[in-house]
């Protein structure tokens, strides 16, 4: 089970939704150094082997008119579980709009 895990609607179409879903895994890369892929047309997988993420790991799945975003901290981070889901929903709301 992941330690955060995210939910919300979307209106994009699926090319929209993974151009989306890239600026989001390159925005975590940029912040925290985490390593991405798609693993094929609907699911990009990451992972934090260095840097202030270190040891997190997760993936964003598109679905038709949904994104979900899971995200497993490491116990060492999850005490900032507030601030980290806080982030990626204002980051979500940055390029989805307000839920």
């Amino acid at each position: 089970m992941a330690t955060i895990d995210i939910r919300r609607a979307h209106a994009l179409t699926h090319e929209d939704a993974r151009e989306k879903a890239e600026e989001l895994a390159r925005a975590m890369q940029a912040k925290l150094g985490i390593v991405w892929a798609w693993d094929g047309a609907r699911i990009v997988r990451f992972d934090a082997p260095s840097g202030a993420a270190k040891g997190s790991k997760g993936q964003v799945t598109l679905e038709p008119g949904q994104v979900r975003v899971e995200i497993d901290l490491p116990l060492l981070l999850r005490a900032l579980k507030g601030l980290v889901e806080g982030k990626v929903r204002s980051r979500l709301d940055g390029l989805l709009g307000p839920e």
